[in-house]
């Protein structure tokens, strides 16, 4: 579903919500997040300035749109390094179904710290099908549901938004079944079946032929990544926005940019319709402040499922 610049879509979007409960009797979930997106063009990233010069144009964008603009400190330290790998079969089952599973771990000084990452994900631009999907794993560990509703510009203009809905689970890998957990730890041979016994929407998903489960287009993708700024929407609604590059581990290709900033709060009634309103404003003008460095037609998983040619389905 898209919109254009004339008509603010947000409030609408939040408002639609289906009534009914999971297959174990739990109520469907909410939708908690609004994240916001725009895909930036890799050859901009040059030089650590880069993180900067973006800066500029979101604080431009926000005085002209009367959105309060504070830079964070990290906007003069180093980039966060982080490693993200994605999984899949050798013919994309997963992604052409619109799941995506992901690891992610982050490094302080050249080490990995803290517990790995583990996120699977349904995306669909419609709000029935995105709610219905229980992403519960089987698993008897601590996980966390993020349903979030996307906010992307329009895939041939700048100037309007378009929505991605994505029905998130998360846990640490540590909460993960011990043979899962080996096997996503040393990215050992996994199959299909073996995910869909951990992921139990996966089971829709009839695979012929090899059913193997490895890393999406033999790609290690390294993130950089660097909070630029604190926004203030009004009415209690202020979050932090950041830029990160994905290159490719190895020979350091870049390949995609993003910038984003993402709003959590209890309930679709839990946040102000003014606030959101000056969130769309807000990316609807800082596309016009950044056209020159946007990317319209892809996302950063897509872009590592594009990266060997052979494109997969697109569900974006």
């Amino acid at each position: 579903m898209a919109g254009d610049k004339h008509g603010m879509m947000l409030p609408q979007w939040l408002a639609e919500r289906r009534d009914g409960t999971y297959a174990d009797g739990k109520r469907f979930d909410e939708i908690c997040y609004l994240q916001c997106k725009l895909i930036v063009k890799p050859d901009r990233f040059t030089s650590p300035h880069v993180f900067k010069e973006f800066a500029e144009l979101v604080h431009r964008a926000a005085d002209a749109t009367g959105v309060a603009y504070h830079h964070t400190p990290k906007l003069l330290e180093r980039p966060e390094v982080r490693e993200v790998l994605f999984l899949d079969t050798g013919d994309f089952h997963l992604y052409n179904h619109a799941f995506i599973l992901r690891r992610r771990i982050s490094y302080e000084d050249g080490f990995p710290v803290d517990d790995p990452e583990i996120v699977f994900k349904y995306r669909s631009p419609d709000m029935v099908v995105a709610q219905a999907m229980d992403v519960r794993p089987r698993i008897s560990g601590n996980y966390k549901i993020k349903f979030k509703l996307e906010l992307l510009p329009l895939k041939d203009r700048i100037g309007g938004v378009r929505r991605l809905l994505a029905h998130n689970v998360e846990f640490g890998l540590s909460q993960a079944p011990e043979a899962d957990r080996l096997a996503m730890t040393s990215l050992d041979h996994m199959s299909l079946k073996e995910l869909q016994h951990l992921f139990p929407p996966l089971e829709i998903i009839s695979c012929e032929g090899p059913d193997d489960v490895a890393l999406v287009n033999q790609c290690i993708v390294e993130e950089l990544m660097q909070d630029i700024c604190k926004l203030d929407f009004g009415h209690h609604t202020h979050v932090t926005s950041n830029l990160a590059l994905w290159r490719s581990r190895g020979d350091h290709r870049a390949f995609v940019g993003e910038f984003a900033y993402q709003l959590h709060f209890d309930g679709p009634d839990k946040i102000s319709h003014k606030a959101l309103e000056a969130c769309e404003r807000f990316f609807i003008e800082l596309q016009q402040q950044a056209g020159d460095w946007l990317a319209l037609t892809t996302t950063k998983t897509g872009a590592v499922y594009r990266l060997k040619g052979n494109p997969p389905q697109a569900h974006e």
